[in-house]
Formats: structure tokens, C-alpha cells, sequence
């Protein structure tokens, strides 16, 4: 006995292979929708352990001198300020380079509408010198039908002609009107991004003011209480107390990169080109401690870029070390980068090689410009000549 076996036309078949398709690439689209949101938490959980791990550095550093607290207020202004007035500047050459289009743009609907202007007045002259009558005359006229109506479509050109002629006119006054005020816009804008950087300068003026005398307090107060060595014992051991916290608080993230970071001795390039200031281990504070980094030459300003993949960790103020970033490379590597004018990356982004990170500075109370440079493993420093590819 045979059985009844339904198959499905072709109709029926594409139906159900849509739907399905559909179905697929719904589910697909959730996923995918579902994974951002998971990483959006993860990076927010991120930032409030970096967070809470901050408050915790800013006490021990208050408790300590109150005095470095002031400075940490006003370095974080006035880097604050320096970022503002790149934004602005950024603005300004935007705003500027627009109203020199639209100006060009202007002069160009100028040209045309005066060209138009002056060939419409010259076919009206034409039509004035000519007669109103001219289709009436040419009806009348007792030529051959033939050269009537050839003088007829020919006069009917020109009529469509003028009309084309008045239509350019209205759209280029129309144009020229919508340019001009385009053009005040920018103008105005421009003016108030002026007001607006003079206002920002002033302020950043009065934190370098406050700022100076901030470290002559600072330095002052050194001499007569003879404490530096024990400052820079306790600013060193903030720091190994925050990366300390750092390893324990964040989790153990794959880096997405082609080497780990252990293979990569004698192959990364410095994060800023430049001579060195201080070298790893050598002495300092009168030979009783000795530098955990190095200490790089650069103008103020000079972009500051990462050496390797990574995720940053921390990115803020820490007393010693003026504006800082550490940059975990997994494995227990981190790179770190301090003394810097202002940060351009915040807690829990993703850096490749040779991403700006910060420019370099003098924060921290540091009277000399340049970039502190160190790599840990772990709370361990490690020499970073022995990691930077020799120049040959």
C-alpha cells in the first residue's frame, strides 16, 4: 500500500526557508544584542572598582598632607582646562574652515546670479525695443505660413528661455540669502568660541598661579620638616598599593593580541621619543631610594602612546606620580605612564600600540617636564631598557 507524501512547491519551500532565515538571523541579532549589554555592565563594574579603589588612594594621600590634596585638585582643573581649550581650538579651525566654504560658495553664487541678472535685463531691453506684440505682428504678417511658423517656435523659445532665465535668478537670490545667513552663524560662532577660550585661559592662568604656590608651600614645608625621603618612601609604597589593588580587583582579561607580553623583550618602542632625564636604579633622595622607571625628555604637549595591547586599569591622579595611566597587558604585565599634562583615556578602554593615551607634563609637583615610564610585573619593577628595541 502506498503512503501519501506531502511535498512542498516551491512557493511553500521558499516560505519556510525565509522564515527560518528570519527566525536565524533574529535569535543572531538578540545574541549580539545581549552580549553588548553583558560588556556595557562589565565595563561599568570596571570603573566602579577603579572608582572605590581611587577614593580609597585619595584618603591615604588627604591623610597624609593636606597639601597634596590641593595640588591634586588643581593639576586634575587644569588639565580639565587644557582639554577644554583643544576642544574649543578643534571648533574654531572646524567653524573657521566652514565660513570659508560658504564664503567661496557666496562669491560664486554672486558671479552667477549677476550673470544671469545681466542677460535677463539685456532680453528684456530686447523684448521693450522689440514691441509687446510680436506673436500678434507675426500672425499678421503676410509672409509664407512656412516662415510664420518657424518665427513662431522660435519665439517660443525664447519665451521659455526668459522664464529659465527669471527662475535662476529667484533660486540664486533665494540661495544667496540662505548662505549669508549660514555664513552670520558661523560668524557669530566663532565669536563666542573666542570668548569662550579667553574665559578658559584666564582660569587655567589662575591654577598655574595656585599651583606654583603649591609646590614653593610644598618645597618649603620639605626643608623645614626634612621628610622627603619618607614622602617618596609612602608615595612609592601608594603606588605598589594600588596596583596591588588593581590585580586583585579586576579580573584576569585576555588580551587580544597577536604575543603576549612576556615575549616581547627588546621589541617595544618608547612611548615618547627622547633622552633620559633618570634611569632605572639610579639613585635619588641622597642615594637612600632609587627610581622604579625611567624618566623621559619631551616638549610640553607631545603625544604619549601606548607601547602595547591592552586595557587601561587607571587613569587619574595619584600623589608622586601627578596625572597617571597604567595600562594592564595580562599576564601580570602593566605599563605605567605618569607626570603627564592631561589624560585622553579613561578606565576599562582597550589600546593598541601606538594609541595616544595622554600628552606629557609636569604634574605631581614635578618641577622638570617629562614622561615617567615603568613596567611591572606584578608589584616587581622591571628595567624598561631591556624591553625597547635598540635603535641600530
Amino acid at each position: 500500500m502506498l503512503m501519501n507524501i506531502w511535498f512542498p512547491d516551491c512557493k511553500s519551500l521558499l516560505a519556510l526557508i525565509f522564515v527560518a532565515s528570519f527566525a536565524a538571523v533574529g535569535i543572531a541579532q538578540e545574541d549580539e544584542a545581549n552580549h553588548a549589554k553583558v560588556k556595557e555592565r562589565e565595563l561599568e563594574n570596571i570603573r566602579e572598582k577603579i572608582s572605590a579603589i581611587k577614593k580609597s588612594m585619595d584618603k591615604r594621600s588627604t591623610d597624609r598632607d593636606r597639601i597634596m590634596g590641593d595640588l591634586q585638585r588643581t593639576e586634575v582643573q587644569m588639565s580639565k582646562k587644557r582639554i577644554r581649550l583643544k576642544e574649543i581650538e578643534s571648533h574654531r579651525k572646524f567653524s573657521g574652515k566652514r565660513k570659508m566654504a560658504l564664503e567661496k560658495i557666496l562669491k560664486e553664487r554672486e558671479a552667477e546670479l549677476k550673470e544671469e541678472t545681466v542677460q535677463l535685463a539685456a532680453q528684456a531691453h530686447a523684448a521693450y525695443t522689440s514691441g509687446y506684440q510680436e506673436r500678434i505682428k507675426l500672425l499678421l504678417n503676410q509672409q509664407e505660413p512656412a516662415t510664420a511658423g518657424r518665427m513662431m517656435v522660435y519665439y517660443s523659445y525664447l519665451i521659455d528661455y526668459r522664464g529659465n532665465n527669471i527662475d535662476k535668478v529667484e533660486r540664486y537670490i533665494s540661495e544667496l540669502d540662505e548662505l549669508q545667513q549660514k555664513a552670520a552663524e558661523e560668524e557669530n560662532q566663532l565669536a563666542t568660541l573666542a570668548k569662550t577660550r579667553y574665559a578658559e585661559l584666564m582660569e587655567l592662568n589662575q591654577a598655574q598661579d595656585k599651583r606654583q604656590n603649591l609646590l614653593v608651600v610644598i618645597k618649603m614645608k620639605i626643608e623645614q620638616e626634612g621628610n622627603e625621603i619618607e614622602r617618596l618612601a609612602a608615595e612609592g609604597k601608594d603606588l605598589e598599593h594600588l596596583i596591588t589593588e588593581l590585580m586583585e580587583a579586576l579580573p584576569n582579561y585576555t588580551i587580544g593580541s597577536e604575543e603576549p607580553f612576556s615575549r616581547l623583550r627588546g621589541q617595544l618602542t618608547w612611548p615618547v621619543p627622547g633622552g633620559l632625564i633618570h634611569n632605572f636604579g639610579q639613585s635619588r633622595a641622597g642615594g637612600r631610594l632609587k627610581w622604579n622607571g625611567v624618566v623621559l625628555a619631551a616638549p610640553r604637549g607631545h603625544e604619549v602612546r601606548a607601547v602595547y595591547h591592552g586595557r587601561v586599569v587607571f587613569a587619574d591622579w595619584l600623589a608622586g606620580m601627578g596625572l597617571l595611566v597604567i595600562v594592564d597587558h595580562g599576564e601580570g604585565f602593566m605599563t605605567l605612564y605618569g607626570h603627564n599634562e592631561t589624560i585622553l583615556k579613561i578606565g576599562g578602554e582597550w589600546v593598541a600600540p601606538g594609541d595616544v593615551i595622554a600628552t606629557v607634563g609636569d604634574s605631581g609637583g614635578q618641577q622638570q617636564v617629562g614622561l615617567y615610564f615603568g613596567i611591572r610585573q606584578g608589584t616587581r619593577p622591571i628595567d624598561p631598557r631591556r624591553w625597547i628595541k635598540k635603535v641600530t
